[in-house]
């Protein structure tokens, strides 16, 4: 895969700052820890999970009946993996916001309201959040001030024309996208996210009846989890995958073109940042509603359920908390020691 020296140095820059941004961009990492510190975690039942999970990993989009939709937002590390990793990585990633003063809860009560939106889910069959006559304190999340139109579209429209020749599939299928033919458009390079920060991303912006438009097309390639486990990376990624089994109401504008995703970007279709999730004011009952997200696509691999329940039924009562704390820990120490050596 070719990779962009420029957004990578962008990347190294930004694992710098923070713990949080850190354990965002360094997913290859955290498989290599997770079977270290949390050995007897890895026997577990085994889904088509997240693998990357995090607090700023979820977001929404708008479903074939127009109505907002909120959940997970990227799959780009899908891969089979024991379903406490992303229960584990979750917690971990809130816990490391509160150190940051980005969120305000203990790590106990993290762990306990994503675990409770879990199991409550996985007892339940799971269900999606629709953002319409429910969970108006989620709609008020979703919609919040950094989310507005105007910011959106004049970031969006800031950023500068790619340099080199947008590849001719890549072309095709932004093109493809659009809401009719021959509809004109300029592709900008963003830099966006983190863990993908570095890979290949052609954004396409036109305006079209009155208001501007964009779609975006993201480079894929299989999980790290794959390569931390040593195994040969002759498999295709599971993005389509995971959107199709998962208990989801699919955005009807995300498709897979052989290793790239094509995908509608606007204000309402995009995932939710730190800066918004501080201001919630109940973070525990967001976090509920992120274990119970969590499930849902957990619910996708046959059996989950199942296996899972009886698996946790069997689990010391301070299983998560434990986990966290010491992959908080181990992550904390990398990143001090990794920033330490980058700016040496």
């Amino acid at each position: 895969m070719p990779l962009l020296l420029g957004d990578l140095q962008l990347k190294h820059q930004r694992m710098t700052e923070s713990s949080f941004a850190f354990l965002r961009a360094t997913f290859y990492r955290w498989s290599q820890l997770w079977p270290e510190v949390c050995p007897e975690l890895v026997a577990a039942p085994v889904v088509l999970g997240v693998c990357d999970l995090h607090v700023e990993n979820f977001g929404t989009w708008r479903d074939g009946e127009g109505r907002l939709v909120w959940g997970v937002n990227d799959f780009d590390e899908a891969c089979w993996v024991a379903y406490p990793n992303d229960l584990v990585r979750l917690c971990v990633s809130a816990q490391l916001a509160v150190e940051e003063n980005r969120l305000s809860c203990d790590l106990e009560s993290i762990c306990d309201a994503v675990l409770t939106g879990y199991v409550e889910s996985m007892e339940e069959g799971g269900t999606p959040f629709v953002l319409a006559e429910r969970h108006k304190w989620l709609r008020d999340v979703a919609t919040g001030d950094l989310r507005d139109p105007v910011r959106f579209w004049t970031k969006l429209q800031q950023w500068r024309d790619v340099s080199k020749a947008v590849p001719g599939k890549v072309q095709r299928a932004l093109k493809k996208a659009m809401p009719e033919p021959n509809i004109a458009f300029r592709v900008v390079h963003r830099q966006a996210g983190l863990g993908s920060l570095g890979r290949r991303r052609f954004t396409a912006l036109a305006e079209w009846r009155g208001g501007l438009i964009a779609r975006e097309a993201k480079e894929l390639c299989c999980s790290a989890w794959l390569w931390a486990s040593g195994r040969k990376n002759k498999l295709k990624p599971l993005y389509d995958r995971i959107l199709e089994q998962s208990v989801r109401v699919p955005d009807p504008f995300v498709r897979l073109h052989g290793k790239w995703i094509i995908r509608r970007l606007a204000p309402d279709c995009s995932r939710i940042e730190l800066g918004s999730l501080s201001k919630v004011q109940d973070e525990l009952k967001l976090l509920r509603a992120m274990g119970w997200e969590t499930a849902n696509i957990h619910l996708g691999t046959k059996r989950a359920a199942q296996f899972i329940l009886k698996h946790l039924r069997r689990q010391p009562a301070t299983w998560l908390v434990e986990a966290a704390s010491t992959m908080s820990k181990a992550t904390f120490e990398d990143w001090k020691a990794w920033r330490s050596e980058a700016r040496s």
